[in-house]
């Protein structure tokens, strides 16, 4: 699978590589939106799920990082249907 992220265009990788990285019981409560400039948008529930993701974001950039060929600098948590700011 890792082979396969890797080929991927580099800005669908990321998005793609989300569910494996944050497991099965994340990935069923959120979406990963987009990737640009170097930044992972993932769409949460609400601000209590963006508050623990983040303070998972650190390992889950070390794992997207070993997964892709674009470097994702960061993860954006966005609370379902809030504008972004």
């Amino acid at each position: 699978m890792a082979d396969a992220l890797k080929r991927s265009p580099p800005d669908e990788a990321p998005v793609l590589a989300w569910p494996l990285v944050c497991g099965p019981a994340v990935a069923a409560r959120t979406r990963a939106l987009g990737f640009s400039s170097g930044i992972l948008r993932v769409e949460v529930q609400d601000e209590t799920w963006r508050k623990q993701l983040v303070d998972f974001a650190s390992a889950y950039l070390a794992a997207l990082n070993q997964m892709v060929s674009e470097h994702v600098r960061r993860i954006e948590f966005v609370v379902a249907g809030r504008r972004p700011q």
